[in-house]
């Protein structure tokens, strides 16, 4: 596992003040977003599946955010050199590790966990219309429960598959981005 303390990268007051202001208009749109689409559908069945896609969006962050303090540029520059989709994305990834692991692990993490949270309670709400005859109290506990063991089980899980094969994940990763760069022009990454 490489060490972060060799990485170029720097954490500055400016990435600092960057960080606080996305993460509060990433939280404030996806809670905005989630809460819209629970009340305009109404549906108990939907307001689960967003929960767990929200959950696993979090579970996918924290193993990008595992995997690339543990990952290994070299075997990138090779792929780079044969211009493999996504090589150049995961030096990228991997040379601001520290700055990749604080968005995906905190920022994002965090994000999705408090999103959740407020899911949750909007899930618990919506079942109780429906049966008022459910324990308010042991329903919240209950619910708020799932979602702690689902997020902290999924997210050791997560570190396991993010350690024993980080660069196949920070490959992954890559892909996505040269993907998402391809369809949008938007280009991460220099050339």
């Amino acid at each position: 596992m490489k060490s972060l303390k060799n990485n170029k990268s720097t954490v500055s007051g400016k990435f600092v003040v960057f960080i606080g202001f996305i993460s509060f208009t990433f939280a404030a749109f996806f809670f905005l977003l989630s809460q819209f689409l629970s009340e305009t559908l109404d549906s108990p069945a939907f307001s689960f599946f967003l929960l767990i896609f929200i959950i696993l969006f979090g579970i996918a962050a924290d193993v990008i955010g595992t995997s690339v303090a543990a990952a290994d540029e070299a075997p990138f520059h090779a792929k780079a050199s044969k211009k493999v989709v996504g090589a150049r994305e995961g030096v990228f990834l991997i040379r601001n590790a520290d700055r990749v692991a604080n968005i995906a692990n905190d920022v994002i993490g965090d994000i999705a966990g408090t999103v959740s949270g407020a899911l949750g309670i909007a899930l618990a709400l919506q079942i109780m219309t429906l049966r008022e005859d459910l324990n308010r109290f042991v329903l919240n506990m209950m619910i708020t429960a799932l979602i702690a063991a689902f997020t902290v089980g999924g997210k050791a899980y997560g570190k396991k598959i993010a350690l024993s094969n980080s660069n196949g994940v920070i490959f992954f990763a890559g892909r996505i981005i040269a993907a998402f760069s391809s369809i949008t022009g938007i280009g991460l990454v220099k050339k």
